[in-house]
């Protein structure tokens, strides 16, 4: 299942060969586009279901979208988002992604995703306390937009699969991956979730090789 010369895989067979073993993902999991946002703001440095607590927590407070965000008090906003970890900086992140949603649209979500998705990425990317990853997913998820994620999952699964893509920063790999692929935003979309679950289930820290769905392509596989 190499490619010519034990190259790895196109990218596209490694995306077929890990739908098949998970099925299509249908991400982000959110009711809202806000959720999404508010989602991927919290989820920095942490266990997702640290952060499906935050969420019910603030639902219990009828805060549901960042309309909500922008007008609750940053000290109640802090304590509702405590499982989160780092909790007043994301509470603070939260309001400073609030204000610049009313500022520049008015809360209207399909205005700011209708911007021009380069200058709307490096404004997002202005914003304090938001780094490519996180822009990136609420461009991707909650904007529907072509913008492929990059996370240390992808990094790792790539690595251990043979890509020659050590050296390469977040931006580097995100081109990488770009080049190989078709710019849909299903693909995309579906690509980055795949890879996720992937590492979470076998490419671990400490991968479980032996069950892998990738073990007879991975040179980095153990016994």
């Amino acid at each position: 299942m190499t490619g010519p010369g034990n190259q790895p895989l196109p990218l596209l067979e490694l995306y077929q060969v890990l739908l098949s073993h998970n099925g299509c993902q249908n991400w982000w999991p959110a009711q809202t586009r806000d959720e999404v946002i508010i989602g991927a703001i919290l989820t920095q440095s942490v266990a997702w279901g640290n952060v499906e607590k935050a969420l019910v927590a603030l639902a219990g407070q009828g805060i549901l979208t960042l309309r909500d965000i922008h007008l609750a008090d940053l000290q109640l906003l802090a304590t509702l988002v405590r499982p989160t970890l780092y909790y007043n900086q994301k509470a603070l992140r939260l309001k400073e992604f609030a204000r610049f949603l009313g500022d520049t649209c008015g809360f209207d979500l399909d205005i700011l995703f209708s911007e021009e998705l380069s200058s709307l990425r490096a404004r997002m990317l202005s914003i304090k306390g938001l780094g490519p990853e996180t822009v990136d997913s609420i461009l991707l998820y909650a904007g529907g937009l072509p913008v492929f994620v990059v996370d240390a999952y992808t990094k790792r699964l790539l690595s251990r699969l043979g890509y020659p893509i050590e050296k390469l920063d977040y931006h580097q790999l995100q081109d990488y991956i770009c080049a190989r692929i078709p710019v849909e935003v299903p693909l995309y979309n579906d690509f980055h979730a795949q890879i996720v679950i992937h590492c979470k289930d076998f490419c671990k820290k400490v991968p479980l090789c032996p069950d892998c769905p990738l073990r007879t392509v991975c040179p980095s596989k153990t016994s």
